[in-house]
């Protein structure tokens, strides 16, 4: 069992910044990757980031390349998203996901029904 926990959410103007981070509550060691996804209301939840333990491999959404940063710390088991040059688009509630299962495919992390474990979301507000 893995636990989530987000955390840095906020309301920040348009061109600002916010790193959220997601602290598990397990060993990342059981994890086989780990995502952000994210859900504005009255819209579908999207792909925001994803990576695998290793850091092999990392996955972007495309409106987010080159102002989205993920990254993770196996020792403190967190993943956190360094979130850059904020759009008003952007506002949504985010969630941080798990993937456990040691037979996995890294590309299949870019999508919601891959993953084991979610947290319950911080909600992200970039105003105008």
């Amino acid at each position: 069992q893995v636990q989530l926990v987000e955390s840095g959410g906020g309301l920040v103007q348009a061109g600002g910044s916010l790193r959220l981070s997601c602290a598990a509550s397990s060993n990342t060691l059981t994890t086989y990757g780990m995502g952000w996804f994210r859900q504005a209301p009255g819209k579908e939840r999207e792909f925001v980031a994803a990576m695998t333990r290793s850091g092999d491999y990392i996955y972007y959404a495309d409106s987010v390349k080159g102002r989205f940063t993920i990254t993770r710390d196996n020792a403190k088991n967190t993943v956190d998203l360094e979130m850059n040059r904020l759009k008003t688009d952007n506002t949504a509630a985010y969630y941080c996901a798990a993937r456990v299962s040691a037979l996995s495919l890294s590309s299949l992390l870019k999508y919601d029904y891959y993953y084991n474990y979610w947290g319950q979301g911080t909600q992200v507000t970039v105003s105008s």
